[in-house]
Protein backbone atom coordinates (compact mmCIF):
# COMPACT_ATOMS: atom_id res chain seq x y z
CA UNK A 1 0.00 0.00 0.00
CA UNK A 2 1.55 3.25 -0.89
CA UNK A 3 2.17 6.09 1.55
CA UNK A 4 0.10 9.01 2.82
CA UNK A 5 0.81 12.56 0.78
CA UNK A 6 2.12 14.01 3.82
CA UNK A 7 3.17 17.14 1.79
CA UNK A 8 0.06 17.67 0.65
CA UNK A 9 -1.66 16.75 4.17
CA UNK A 10 0.64 19.12 5.89
CA UNK A 11 -0.51 22.17 3.42
CA UNK A 12 -4.19 21.58 4.12
CA UNK A 13 -3.78 21.08 7.39
CA UNK A 14 -2.23 24.79 8.34
CA UNK A 15 -4.21 26.15 5.94
CA UNK A 16 -7.40 25.28 7.61
CA UNK A 17 -8.52 23.19 4.77
CA UNK A 18 -8.92 19.66 6.78
CA UNK A 19 -11.60 18.56 9.32
CA UNK A 20 -10.06 15.86 11.41
CA UNK A 21 -11.98 13.41 12.79
CA UNK A 22 -10.53 11.76 15.97
CA UNK A 23 -11.67 7.98 16.98
CA UNK A 24 -10.74 5.47 19.70
CA UNK A 25 -7.32 5.06 18.00
CA UNK A 26 -6.75 8.48 18.57
CA UNK A 27 -6.71 8.00 22.69
CA UNK A 28 -4.70 5.10 22.49
CA UNK A 29 -1.65 6.20 20.64
CA UNK A 30 1.42 6.05 23.12
CA UNK A 31 -0.07 3.53 25.59
CA UNK A 32 2.24 0.18 26.07
CA UNK A 33 0.99 -3.04 24.36
CA UNK A 34 1.79 -4.49 27.05
CA UNK A 35 -0.25 -2.26 29.68
CA UNK A 36 -3.19 -3.87 31.74
CA UNK A 37 -6.25 -1.57 32.51
CA UNK A 38 -7.61 -1.61 35.69
CA UNK A 39 -11.19 -0.05 35.62
CA UNK A 40 -11.18 0.24 39.12
CA UNK A 41 -8.28 2.25 39.56
CA UNK A 42 -7.17 3.50 35.88
CA UNK A 43 -3.81 4.71 35.20
CA UNK A 44 -4.64 5.20 31.37
CA UNK A 45 -8.01 5.09 28.95
CA UNK A 46 -9.04 2.30 28.13
CA UNK A 47 -10.17 0.55 24.97
CA UNK A 48 -13.82 -0.01 23.61
CA UNK A 49 -13.56 -3.92 24.46
CA UNK A 50 -11.75 -3.57 27.76
CA UNK A 51 -14.87 -0.78 28.85
CA UNK A 52 -16.87 -3.30 27.22
CA UNK A 53 -15.44 -6.12 29.34
CA UNK A 54 -15.35 -4.22 32.87
CA UNK A 55 -18.61 -2.96 32.42
CA UNK A 56 -20.05 -6.19 31.89
CA UNK A 57 -18.46 -7.74 34.52
CA UNK A 58 -20.17 -5.21 36.95
CA UNK A 59 -23.30 -6.33 35.51
CA UNK A 60 -23.36 -9.79 35.28
CA UNK A 61 -23.91 -9.79 31.78
CA UNK A 62 -25.34 -12.97 30.55
CA UNK A 63 -23.78 -13.68 27.42
CA UNK A 64 -20.26 -15.60 27.32
CA UNK A 65 -20.02 -14.18 23.38
CA UNK A 66 -16.54 -12.67 23.07
CA UNK A 67 -18.74 -11.10 20.23
CA UNK A 68 -21.26 -9.86 22.45
CA UNK A 69 -18.68 -8.96 25.45
CA UNK A 70 -16.41 -7.09 23.35
CA UNK A 71 -19.68 -4.62 21.49
CA UNK A 72 -19.62 -1.85 24.17
CA UNK A 73 -23.11 -0.69 22.60
CA UNK A 74 -24.39 -3.61 23.63
CA UNK A 75 -23.19 -4.33 26.79
CA UNK A 76 -24.10 -0.43 28.20
CA UNK A 77 -27.60 -1.13 26.88
CA UNK A 78 -27.50 -4.27 29.87
CA UNK A 79 -26.09 -1.85 32.25
CA UNK A 80 -28.04 0.54 31.97
CA UNK A 81 -31.04 -1.65 31.39
CA UNK A 82 -30.01 -3.40 34.81
CA UNK A 83 -28.37 -1.11 36.78
CA UNK A 84 -29.46 2.94 35.79
CA UNK A 85 -28.17 5.46 33.46
CA UNK A 86 -27.25 7.77 36.23
CA UNK A 87 -25.21 4.60 37.63
CA UNK A 88 -23.64 4.35 33.81
CA UNK A 89 -23.12 7.82 33.26
CA UNK A 90 -21.05 7.74 37.22
CA UNK A 91 -18.98 5.04 36.38
CA UNK A 92 -17.92 6.26 32.89
CA UNK A 93 -17.35 9.55 34.78
CA UNK A 94 -15.33 7.94 37.31
CA UNK A 95 -12.92 6.19 34.75
CA UNK A 96 -12.48 9.23 32.83
CA UNK A 97 -11.92 11.71 35.05
CA UNK A 98 -8.13 11.80 35.45
CA UNK A 99 -5.29 13.29 34.13
CA UNK A 100 -4.48 10.60 31.22
CA UNK A 101 -1.43 12.06 29.01
CA UNK A 102 -2.48 13.38 26.00
CA UNK A 103 -0.27 11.98 23.02
CA UNK A 104 1.63 13.02 19.78
CA UNK A 105 -1.52 13.29 17.73
CA UNK A 106 -2.93 16.20 20.04
CA UNK A 107 0.33 18.34 20.34
CA UNK A 108 0.22 18.49 16.35
CA UNK A 109 -3.45 19.30 16.22
CA UNK A 110 -2.88 22.38 18.76
CA UNK A 111 0.34 23.16 17.15
CA UNK A 112 -0.95 23.89 13.63
CA UNK A 113 -1.62 27.41 12.87
CA UNK A 114 -4.88 27.58 11.22
CA UNK A 115 -7.80 27.23 12.78
CA UNK A 116 -9.77 24.25 12.78
CA UNK A 117 -13.14 21.87 13.00
CA UNK A 118 -11.73 19.01 15.32
CA UNK A 119 -14.41 16.38 15.21
CA UNK A 120 -13.88 14.05 18.33
CA UNK A 121 -16.32 11.23 18.84
CA UNK A 122 -14.08 9.36 22.09
CA UNK A 123 -15.44 11.10 25.76
CA UNK A 124 -11.96 12.31 26.98
CA UNK A 125 -10.79 15.32 27.15
CA UNK A 126 -7.13 14.93 25.26
CA UNK A 127 -7.26 17.19 22.75
CA UNK A 128 -9.02 19.57 25.33
CA UNK A 129 -5.95 19.46 27.61
CA UNK A 130 -3.53 19.59 25.00
CA UNK A 131 -4.85 22.90 23.62
CA UNK A 132 -4.76 24.05 27.64
CA UNK A 133 -1.21 23.09 27.57
CA UNK A 134 -0.16 24.95 24.34
CA UNK A 135 -2.10 27.80 25.74
CA UNK A 136 -3.87 27.70 22.40
CA UNK A 137 -7.63 28.70 22.98
CA UNK A 138 -10.96 26.64 21.34
CA UNK A 139 -14.56 26.38 21.29
CA UNK A 140 -15.96 23.51 22.96
CA UNK A 141 -19.18 22.05 21.56
CA UNK A 142 -20.73 19.30 22.87
CA UNK A 143 -24.30 16.97 21.99
CA UNK A 144 -26.40 16.60 24.87
CA UNK A 145 -27.55 13.32 25.32
CA UNK A 146 -28.03 13.16 28.60
CA UNK A 147 -29.79 16.82 29.00
CA UNK A 148 -33.42 15.82 28.17
CA UNK A 149 -34.42 19.15 28.60
CA UNK A 150 -31.92 19.97 26.12
CA UNK A 151 -33.16 18.02 23.58
CA UNK A 152 -32.85 19.97 20.17
CA UNK A 153 -29.73 22.15 21.19
CA UNK A 154 -25.98 21.85 21.74
CA UNK A 155 -24.03 23.00 24.56
CA UNK A 156 -21.58 25.33 23.63
CA UNK A 157 -18.60 26.25 26.34
CA UNK A 158 -17.28 30.04 24.03
CA UNK A 159 -13.29 30.49 24.84
CA UNK A 160 -13.31 30.95 28.89
CA UNK A 161 -16.25 30.24 29.92
CA UNK A 162 -17.05 27.90 33.15
CA UNK A 163 -21.23 27.18 31.84
CA UNK A 164 -22.54 26.10 28.50
CA UNK A 165 -25.26 27.69 27.02
CA UNK A 166 -27.71 25.54 25.34
CA UNK A 167 -28.47 26.40 21.91
CA UNK A 168 -30.55 25.21 18.81
CA UNK A 169 -27.89 23.68 16.51
CA UNK A 170 -29.33 25.74 13.79
CA UNK A 171 -28.27 28.87 15.57
CA UNK A 172 -25.22 28.27 17.33
CA UNK A 173 -23.18 31.54 15.85
CA UNK A 174 -19.36 30.89 15.51
CA UNK A 175 -17.09 32.29 12.87
CA UNK A 176 -15.03 29.31 12.35
CA UNK A 177 -12.96 31.12 10.17
CA UNK A 178 -11.67 32.88 13.45
CA UNK A 179 -11.99 29.92 16.10
CA UNK A 180 -10.75 26.48 16.19
CA UNK A 181 -13.55 24.53 17.88
CA UNK A 182 -13.79 20.80 19.42
CA UNK A 183 -16.88 19.25 18.49
CA UNK A 184 -17.54 16.13 20.68
CA UNK A 185 -20.84 14.79 18.49
CA UNK A 186 -21.07 11.72 20.68
CA UNK A 187 -20.76 13.96 23.92
CA UNK A 188 -17.93 13.70 26.29
CA UNK A 189 -16.75 13.54 30.05
CA UNK A 190 -16.95 17.29 31.52
CA UNK A 191 -14.28 16.57 34.21
CA UNK A 192 -15.23 19.79 36.35
CA UNK A 193 -18.88 19.67 36.27
CA UNK A 194 -19.80 16.25 36.06
CA UNK A 195 -23.62 17.48 35.69
CA UNK A 196 -22.73 18.10 32.04
CA UNK A 197 -21.40 14.48 31.14
CA UNK A 198 -23.12 13.42 28.26
CA UNK A 199 -22.49 10.09 26.21
CA UNK A 200 -23.73 8.84 23.34
CA UNK A 201 -23.16 4.95 24.34
CA UNK A 202 -25.71 2.72 24.56
CA UNK A 203 -27.75 0.81 21.15
CA UNK A 204 -30.72 3.33 22.03
CA UNK A 205 -28.56 6.28 22.49
CA UNK A 206 -26.80 5.51 18.52
CA UNK A 207 -30.52 4.62 16.82
CA UNK A 208 -31.67 7.96 18.84
CA UNK A 209 -28.48 9.97 17.53
CA UNK A 210 -29.42 8.59 14.05
CA UNK A 211 -32.80 9.53 14.09
CA UNK A 212 -32.13 13.32 15.16
CA UNK A 213 -28.71 13.85 13.43
CA UNK A 214 -30.00 15.96 10.69
CA UNK A 215 -30.91 18.45 13.55
CA UNK A 216 -28.37 17.53 15.88
CA UNK A 217 -25.21 18.42 14.23
CA UNK A 218 -24.67 22.65 13.74
CA UNK A 219 -25.80 23.53 10.13
CA UNK A 220 -22.56 25.86 10.02
CA UNK A 221 -20.56 22.57 10.72
CA UNK A 222 -22.28 21.01 7.67
CA UNK A 223 -21.44 23.91 5.60
CA UNK A 224 -18.02 24.12 6.86
CA UNK A 225 -17.31 20.83 5.72
CA UNK A 226 -18.81 20.68 2.55
CA UNK A 227 -15.58 22.74 1.27
CA UNK A 228 -13.12 20.88 3.02
CA UNK A 229 -10.67 17.56 3.48
CA UNK A 230 -11.42 14.80 6.01
CA UNK A 231 -8.91 13.41 7.87
CA UNK A 232 -9.98 10.49 9.55
CA UNK A 233 -7.59 9.24 12.32
CA UNK A 234 -7.90 6.73 14.77
CA UNK A 235 -10.88 4.65 13.39
CA UNK A 236 -11.90 0.97 12.04
CA UNK A 237 -15.09 0.40 10.28
CA UNK A 238 -16.22 -1.94 12.73
CA UNK A 239 -16.43 1.29 15.34
CA UNK A 240 -20.08 1.92 16.02
CA UNK A 241 -18.81 5.42 16.18
CA UNK A 242 -17.59 5.52 12.76
CA UNK A 243 -20.47 4.31 10.92
CA UNK A 244 -22.53 6.92 12.42
CA UNK A 245 -20.24 9.43 11.73
CA UNK A 246 -19.96 8.17 7.88
CA UNK A 247 -24.28 8.10 7.95
CA UNK A 248 -24.07 11.32 8.83
CA UNK A 249 -21.81 12.95 5.97
CA UNK A 250 -22.83 10.58 3.42
CA UNK A 251 -24.53 12.70 1.31
CA UNK A 252 -21.26 15.00 1.39
CA UNK A 253 -18.41 12.11 1.33
CA UNK A 254 -20.67 11.35 -2.15
CA UNK A 255 -19.53 14.65 -3.65
CA UNK A 256 -16.40 14.19 -2.93
CA UNK A 257 -15.03 12.98 -6.15
CA UNK A 258 -16.80 15.16 -8.54
CA UNK A 259 -15.58 18.14 -6.58
CA UNK A 260 -11.77 17.13 -6.34
CA UNK A 261 -11.35 16.97 -2.85
CA UNK A 262 -9.68 14.35 -1.40
CA UNK A 263 -10.29 12.64 2.46
CA UNK A 264 -8.06 10.29 4.06
CA UNK A 265 -7.93 7.70 6.91
CA UNK A 266 -5.05 6.18 8.55
CA UNK A 267 -5.67 2.74 9.85
CA UNK A 268 -3.05 0.35 11.16
CA UNK A 269 -4.26 -3.05 9.25
CA UNK A 270 -7.18 -2.52 7.56
CA UNK A 271 -8.93 -5.95 5.97
CA UNK A 272 -9.55 -5.80 2.50
CA UNK A 273 -13.28 -5.43 2.72
CA UNK A 274 -13.06 -2.22 5.22
CA UNK A 275 -10.41 -0.98 2.80
CA UNK A 276 -13.02 -1.50 -0.33
CA UNK A 277 -15.43 0.23 2.06
CA UNK A 278 -13.44 3.21 2.48
CA UNK A 279 -12.87 3.73 -0.87
CA UNK A 280 -16.65 3.44 -1.79
CA UNK A 281 -16.76 6.23 0.78
CA UNK A 282 -14.02 8.10 -1.64
CA UNK A 283 -12.00 7.91 1.12
CA UNK A 284 -8.38 6.81 0.84
CA UNK A 285 -6.97 4.81 3.32
CA UNK A 286 -3.38 4.63 4.52
CA UNK A 287 -2.13 1.44 6.47
CA UNK A 288 0.27 3.28 8.95
CA UNK A 289 0.10 3.40 12.71
CA UNK A 290 -0.73 6.57 13.81
CA UNK A 291 2.60 7.76 15.74
CA UNK A 292 4.70 7.46 12.25
CA UNK A 293 1.85 9.49 10.36
CA UNK A 294 1.63 12.02 13.34
CA UNK A 295 6.01 12.42 13.04
CA UNK A 296 6.41 12.43 9.18
CA UNK A 297 3.32 15.61 9.12
CA UNK A 298 5.29 16.95 12.60
CA UNK A 299 8.08 16.67 9.98
CA UNK A 300 6.54 18.18 7.11
CA UNK A 301 5.41 21.19 9.25
CA UNK A 302 8.59 21.27 11.56
CA UNK A 303 6.91 21.70 14.10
Amino acid sequence: MQEPPYGAIWDLLKDGSVVPFLGAGASLMGRPAAQTWDGDHPAVLPSGVELAGYLAAKSEFPSKDRRDLEDLAKVSSYFSDLVGRRRLRQRLHDILNHDFQFGALHQLLAAIPANLLIVATNYDTLVEQAFQAADKPYDLVIYPNDQKDLAGSVLWWPHGAEQPRGVEPNLLDIDLAKKTVIYKMHGSVVRQAAQWDNFVITEEDYVEFLSRMSEAVPRIFYSYCESRSFLFLGYSLRDWNLRVVLRNLSRTLARRGDEELPSWAIQRGPSELEIALWRKRNVEIFDVPLDEFTARIRQEGRI
